[in-house]
């Protein structure tokens, strides 16, 4: 195994190598196409800094199959369902092989809207109303339901990420075509209290919080299209509220990881109202890792290269590793 050092936040940190790294990405979600394009950022870097590197898509590859003889870590850049919901997770963890990011049960309840608010409610972190709907539920139902939050509500998937499926309702009227594009991508869903106001996002890495970006866009919330194909989208480090409201932000997000139990990088989405109060969107285990994604930019702004991002995720990884003493258990692909 490499010998490491890491001090966040600093020039200090300090790797040897090279690893060798298998990339998982690609799978077999809905966000496949973005899982591709970050797995395939991180491979170009890694090989670029003088690690052996080899891609693992799930979708054609039996894990349990992989010959993980020799691998230092798989690197997770799986979006979605299989990466970000614990299945991969706990395959490696059966397997003995270190993975960067969250364990199986912090990725199974990050990755579901519902199961993170019910943990957020629980340790008393700042999140929208909500509640949580079926496919079977009949149209009158959820209309009562959309009804007792109050109209603006927000209408997502329960475990889809990249804003995928996702509507503002601002009457009765919009509804049935906002819970029917929710449905086509997962038989659960929530409504939500619509929060008015700014959107935020903080890169979190093991107990150190990234700075904060305050995101805006011409579209009415920070859509798929948003994220990923728009150029005029804004990315804030100056922003426009104090800097207490801004450290609140990044303590809430803190807060977050910590009571879902997330370890390496993570990403909180927050919500900031009109009276500059934060409410946790959601959590993300696996964020986006495109030259468009968010994480990236706030490394950047403490002057962290990608590659440097990628190395300090991955020696976060193998230092949890080490210090739970996880030996690679499989040389026999066949075993």
């Amino acid at each position: 195994m490499a010998s490491y050092s890491i001090t966040p936040k600093t020039s200090e940190f300090r790797r040897s190598g090279p690893w060798k790294i298998a990339v998982l990405l690609g799978g077999d979600s809905a966000e496949r196409e973005i899982s591709l394009a970050s797995g395939a950022h991180v491979v170009e870097t890694l090989l670029a800094r003088g690690h052996q590197v080899c891609e693992i898509d799930p979708k054609f590859v039996d894990l349990t199959r992989f010959d993980w003889a020799g691998i230092d870590i798989a690197f997770l850049a799986l979006h979605g369902k299989y990466g970000e919901d614990g299945h991969v997770q706990s395959i490696l963890d059966l397997l003995g092989v270190p993975y960067t990011g969250s364990d199986a049960e912090a990725s199974r309840i990050g990755i579901s809207k519902s199961a993170t608010k019910e943990r957020l409610i629980q340790q008393g972190i700042p999140t929208a109303n909500y509640v949580l709907i079926h496919e079977s539920d009949s149209t009158e139902r959820i209309l009562a339901h959309a009804r007792s939050i109050g109209f603006p509500i927000v209408v997502k998937p329960d475990t889809q990420g990249s804003s995928l499926g996702v509507s503002i309702v601002h009457n009765a009227e919009e509804l049935p075509s906002a819970v029917s594009r929710c449905f086509e991508l997962d038989s659960f869903g929530i409504l939500e209290t619509a929060i008015i106001g700014s959107e935020w996002t903080v890169g979190i890495l093991d107990e150190s919080e990234l700075p904060a970006i305050q995101i805006s866009t011409g579209r009415p919330f920070f859509t798929y299209e948003a994220k990923y194909q728009d150029d005029d989208t804004g990315y804030k480090f100056d922003y426009d509220v104090p800097n207490d409201v801004v450290r609140r932000i990044e303590q809430i997000a803190h807060h977050a990881c910590r009571a879902l139990g997330t370890r390496g990088l993570a990403r909180v989405d927050i919500m900031l109202d009109k009276l500059q109060r934060p409410f946790v969107l959601e959590i993300n285990t696996i964020p986006g890792l495109t030259d468009h994604s968010l994480v990236p930019k706030a490394a950047a702004r403490i002057g962290w290269s990608f590659a440097e991002l990628c190395e300090r995720a991955i020696v976060s990884s193998l230092r949890y590793a080490e210090s739970h003493s996880r030996p690679l258990k499989v040389s026999d692909p066949a075993a």
